[in-house]
C-alpha cells in the first residue's frame, strides 16, 4: 500500500461525517475506485468542486485497505455544458450509473473509461438523442453480448426480422420471434450503431426508430445487469 497517480472521471459522490466525501470514480488502470475526499464539504475546500459527478480529473491517492484516500485531485475536464444543462446532465447521469454498474473494483477497464469520456465529451459538445442508447449498445458489445442483427438468431433465418431478444442473441424472425417487437428502421439503426456508423446514428433527429432503439437499448442492459437503471426512468 502507498501513494499512486491514476486519471478518473467521478461516476458518483456520497456525503460521509460533516465535511468528507466518500468519490467513486473510473480510472483506466484500476477500474472502479472508492476513494475518501477529506474536507471536501467545507468552504475553503481546495479541490471539492473539482470532485462532483462527469468530472475528469488527475489524482493522487493513497491506498487503503477498503477506502484509498484522495491527497489532490487537479481538474482536467469539468463538462460544464453538461452541467449547466438540465437534459445533458440527465443523460450523462444515466451513463454514469451504466459504468458504475458494469465495472469492477480493482480490474482495469482502460477500453470501458475511453468509451466513458468519449461519450462524455460527445454530449457536451451536442445533445444527441441516441447518445445514451449507443452508449448502452456499445458497452454491452464491449462485455461480449454483441447481439445477431442480419439473420434470426434463433434458427439463423435470413428473415423477415420482427422482433428482438437479448435472451435470445439478438433479431428474431416471425417464427421464432418472442420478447419487443422491432421495426426494420429501428434494426437498421442499430446495426449503424454497432456497425462503424456511429457518428451518422447521432445525427438522426428524434422519431419513432430513435425511440424504439432507445427503449431496446434499455431493455437489453437493463437485462444484462439484471437491474433497473433509475436515472433512465426519471428522465423518460
Amino acid at each position: 500500500m502507498g501513494l499512486y497517480r491514476e486519471t478518473g472521471v467521478v461516476l458518483r459522490t456520497i456525503r460521509l461525517g460533516e465535511a468528507d466525501r466518500i468519490v467513486t470514480l473510473l480510472t483506466p488502470g484500476r477500474g472502479k475506485v472508492r476513494a475518501v475526499a477529506k474536507g471536501v464539504r467545507k468552504t475553503k475546500s481546495k479541490f471539492g468542486a473539482r470532485l462532483e459527478p462527469t468530472s475528469h480529473v488527475a489524482l493522487l491517492l493513497y491506498e487503503g485497505r477498503e477506502l484509498d484516500i484522495v491527497t489532490q485531485a487537479e481538474s482536467i475536464e469539468q463538462f460544464r455544458s453538461i452541467r449547466e444543462d438540465l437534459d445533458r446532465l440527465g443523460r450523462a447521469t444515466s451513463l454514469l450509473e451504466a459504468v458504475d454498474q458494469l465495472a469492477q473494483e480493482r480490474q482495469s477497464s482502460p477500453r470501458l473509461y475511453e468509451m466513458l469520456l468519449g461519450a462524455l465529451r460527445s454530449l457536451a459538445a451536442r445533445d444527441a438523442p441516441l447518445l445514451v442508447p449507443a452508449f448502452f449498445l456499445k458497452v454491452l458489445s464491449l462485455e461480449g453480448f454483441h447481439p445477431v442483427l442480419d439473420d434470426c438468431a434463433a434458427c439463423g433465418a435470413p428473415g423477415p426480422l420482427v422482433a428482438f431478444e437479448l435472451a435470445e442473441g439478438g433479431a428474431l424472425c416471425r417464427t421464432c420471434a418472442r420478447g419487443p417487437r422491432v421495426s426494420p428502421g429501428a434494426l437498421e439503426l442499430v446495426r449503424a450503431i454497432l456497425g462503424g456508423a456511429l457518428a451518422s446514428a447521432l445525427d438522426r433527429p428524434v422519431d419513432d426508430a430513435t425511440d424504439e432503439v432507445d427503449r431496446l437499448a434499455t431493455r437489453a442492459l437493463e437485462h444484462h445487469l439484471e437491474r433497473r437503471l433509475r436515472s433512465v426512468h426519471l428522465i423518460a
